[in-house]
């Protein structure tokens, strides 16, 4: 399927793949349109081995107003959430099963569905002017695109509850503060503060980030014991790896490794 109605992609020095929410509007609203180009764009991201990283960002003037109303007006039932909702929950988690690390970039308004599209990303970074609002119990209905199951991972289940109990705003500072968000930056410097760390990311070995991200998910769903095996396992792996070899050796004749993913 074809993008760039709502979502576009663009690819950044052949490594950095950069997900644009660009609805004309500039509220980015979530709704069939927006998440089929998700959809395809993760597939395309996905069949390309030569990416290293992905940066998800808006270039509206807010990130998401969050679901589109008139879309969930014309499609909202029971019946409607048993057939569909198990492959939108799989569009918001692949960020997740993608072997590269997602980071996100949140400008200004981060609401609802909105919200829960960062979730599913490795790490959020946000402008001081960001705002983030889980507001579906106020209508009758609960998260159910992993507002409550990721955001209790990254906040705690005290602090999950007050945001989607209360439908209250967050502020870029408490959100910074309790582990909504890892980074803050002036709006101003935020895309310029993304892509500095895309592109770090996309200058390391790939095959050792994709380890650090499947050890780390895999120590949030199993037991201690589960994710040293898991270390164990991967540390064997990249012990045989070309890239490894090149960081140690480009670092003994002090000069810029080239890792080639082998």
């Amino acid at each position: 399927m074809a993008y760039g109605t709502s979502v576009d992609l663009e690819i950044i020095e052949g490594k950095i793949a950069v997900v644009k929410l660009c609805e004309p509007k500039g509220l980015n609203p979530v709704g069939q349109v927006f998440l089929d180009e998700i959809a395809a764009i993760q597939d395309a991201i996905d069949a390309d081995k030569g990416l290293r990283v992905v940066l998800l960002k808006s270039t509206g003037k807010i990130f998401s107003a969050g679901i589109d109303i008139n879309f969930l007006i014309d499609n909202i039932s029971s019946q409607w959430i048993m057939d569909t909702l198990v492959s939108l929950q799989n569009i918001f988690s692949r960020w997740q099963d993608l072997p590269i690390p997602v980071i996100a970039a949140v400008n200004k308004s981060c609401f609802g569905a909105g919200v829960e599209l960062i979730l599913g990303c490795d790490f959020r970074i946000a402008g001081t002017d960001a705002a983030f609002t889980l507001p579906e119990a106020r209508f009758g209905l609960s998260p159910d695109l992993g507002g409550t199951a990721k955001l209790t991972r990254l906040v705690g289940a005290s602090q999950a509850k007050r945001i989607l109990m209360t439908g209250d705003t967050i502020g870029a500072e408490e959100a910074l503060r309790i582990g909504l968000v890892e980074i803050i930056t002036e709006p101003e410097k935020l895309q310029e503060t993304a892509l500095d760390y895309a592109r770090k990311i996309a200058g390391l070995p790939p095959l050792a980030l994709r380890f650090v991200k499947k050890g780390v998910n895999a120590a949030e769903e199993s037991s201690l014991a589960a994710g040293l095996l898991f270390e164990q396992a991967q540390s064997t792996f990249c012990a045989g790896t070309e890239d490894l070899q090149e960081g140690l050796r480009s670092f003994m004749e002090k000069r810029p490794p080239v890792y080639q993913g082998k």
